[in-house]
């Protein structure tokens, strides 16, 4: 399985070239399906979705679909990731997106997708990946999804949890002693990824990728 865990998306050189690199082709012969599902429930300005895309776009795909989980049917995002070779779920709220995974039926196809396609994520996209939502973290850290009461399981394709965002003004990852305080009873090893960094990983081997910083804990 191949999976490139992006705070922010291709944000940079070295996170386009892992890319490629697990992809194992030139752009111009890659297709890429671009997921907003968890963007859908945002408010306000989407100007970072839209940046999300422009460096996409800047990266010279062969095509570029778009396919909302939770707008059409199985019948039609289906067969767009059966043709792509980038899997990319875009960032914004994780609740709302492992809840349509599950309710689309992806989280079950998602298994055999992978077995020959890059999976892309970016914060939320990224954060699903592991055994868990991390609630309690997540609202301490984005001050976000505080009408939950209940954690929710993630896809657990990785042992491991996912922050995003590290350093942002408009989150507690800023502050490392937030994070410490935040982290402190999780067991298994925490990544705090800025947005020009990210996590490459092939068949459960972990590389960095980063431009700017990180951390990890446990």
């Amino acid at each position: 399985m191949k999976l490139l865990l992006t705070s922010d998306g291709i944000t940079n050189k070295s996170i386009a070239k892992a890319l490629f690199d697990l992809v194992g082709k030139k752009p111009e012969d890659t297709s890429l399906v671009f997921v907003p599902t968890a963007s859908n429930v945002e408010k306000g300005d989407k100007e970072w979705l839209i940046n999300d895309l422009i460096n996409l776009k800047k990266q010279n795909f062969k095509q570029i679909d778009i396919a909302d989980i939770s707008a059409v049917d199985k019948t039609i995002w289906l067969p767009k990731m059966e043709e792509a070779d980038v899997l990319f779920f875009e960032g914004g709220n994780t609740y709302h997106l492992m809840r349509w995974v599950n309710k689309s039926g992806l989280a079950e196809e998602l298994p055999k997708l992978l077995e020959a396609r890059v999976y892309v994520g970016v914060s939320a996209g990224s954060m699903i990946m592991g055994p868990d939502l991390a609630l309690h973290q997540s609202q301490i850290l984005y001050g976000e999804d505080l009408q939950e009461k209940e954690n929710m399981t993630g896809l657990n394709f990785v042992d491991f949890y996912f922050f995003s965002h590290l350093n942002s003004p408009h989150f507690n990852l800023r502050k490392e002693e937030i994070i410490k305080e935040a982290v402190k009873d999780m067991k298994e090893k925490v990544y705090a990824m800025d947005d020009n960094s990210a996590l490459k990983i092939v068949d459960g081997k972990i590389e960095i990728i980063s431009e700017g910083k990180y951390m990890i804990f446990n």
